[in-house]
């Protein structure tokens, strides 16, 4: 595995007030990787500091192939969360704009823009003046011009976060294909993406990384087995949920047989249960509810998610 780019104690104050707190990782050439964490873990920040809009405070990021200056902007293409655009231009005029600005030639930077705008789906609207675009169109744009140079790192900011259904999708379906071609780091709030798209995941809390490493590691090493049990609309059903649910959680009580139980969760007539062992819990589960009558619409065993783990992690 070849990093592309290694961050070294990045921190990043504000005043009295540390965004980033000596943050490590490393992103492989190659590979797509999610940014995680909830509102003001430090994603943003981070983000811009290795699109070189923001200075760190201290700390290193060394990027492969940035020369002896350590002059790393020109090998990243950077899509905001919100981009915003000269609205009196083209889609196209736009793209051939940011790639001269890039410092590609013009011929170059027609020729890419030319295969841009195609490619992300604008290739209808290039000629028309982007105050026309629509939100999903400008997030296109957007990602055409980051990708104008053929830019080592693509890095983006909640991608998706303003995109209709459709137009999520559709973007997505691109990054599935440019990260077979560049390495990709992005921020989102969307869990399910970043399980579906990403080879690594970077979670950070309070300005530290809580957890990182390769999807398939995480989900091996942490993931626990799951029986999610929905209820039919029946009151008393939910009333021995309740009980059955608080019984697990009160240690006081805690039977040897329950203990097979690690977590329960309520959701209105439903119920999440993190287990030790699937067939044990499951024949217990089923028991009770037979011997109490209880109506049941759905039982499904599985395993956590990204965001089972995320919760924990940035609860923690």
């Amino acid at each position: 595995m070849t990093a592309l780019l290694e961050v070294k104690d990045l921190t990043k104050a504000f005043g009295t007030v540390k965004a980033v707190d000596g943050i490590h990782f490393t992103i492989a050439e190659g590979h797509c990787v999610a940014l995680l964490g909830p509102n003001g873990a430090g994603k943003t920040t981070t983000i811009r500091m290795i699109a070189g809009l923001l200075k760190q405070t201290s700390g290193q990021m060394v990027f492969k192939g940035a020369g002896n200056r350590g002059e790393h902007r020109e090998l990243i293409g950077y899509l905001p969360q919100t981009p915003s655009f000269h609205n009196w231009m083209t889609g196209f005029e736009f793209v051939v704009y940011a790639g001269q600005l890039c410092g590609l030639t013009s011929a170059e930077a027609k020729k890419s823009a030319k295969e841009l705008v195609e490619r992300v789906g604008i290739a209808g609207a290039a000629k028309r003046r982007i105050g026309s675009y629509s939100g999903g169109m400008k997030q296109r744009l957007g990602l055409a011009q980051a990708l104008v140079h053929r830019p080592k790192l693509l890095v983006m900011d909640e991608p998706v976060s303003a995109l209709d259904p459709i137009g999520r999708r559709e973007v997505l379906d691109l990054l599935r294909e440019l990260k077979r071609e560049t390495t990709v780091l992005f921020s989102t709030h969307v869990l399910h993406d970043a399980e579906a798209l990403c080879d690594d995941v970077i979670i950070i809390r309070e300005g530290k990384v809580a957890l990182q490493g390769a999807i398939e590691t995480i989900r091996d090493e942490r993931r626990k087995p799951i029986i999610n049990l929905q209820l039919e609309n029946d009151e008393s059903s939910r009333q021995w949920l309740a009980l059955f649910i608080q019984t697990i959680r009160d240690e006081k009580r805690l039977a040897n047989q329950l203990s097979l139980f690690e977590t329960a969760e309520q959701h209105e007539g439903a119920a999440s249960f993190a287990v030790k062992d699937v067939d044990a819990a499951r024949q217990l589960l089923i028991g009770e509810m037979a011997r109490n009558q209880i109506k049941i619409s759905k039982l499904e065993v599985g395993h956590s998610s990204l965001e089972d783990l995320f919760m924990k992690v940035v609860g923690e």
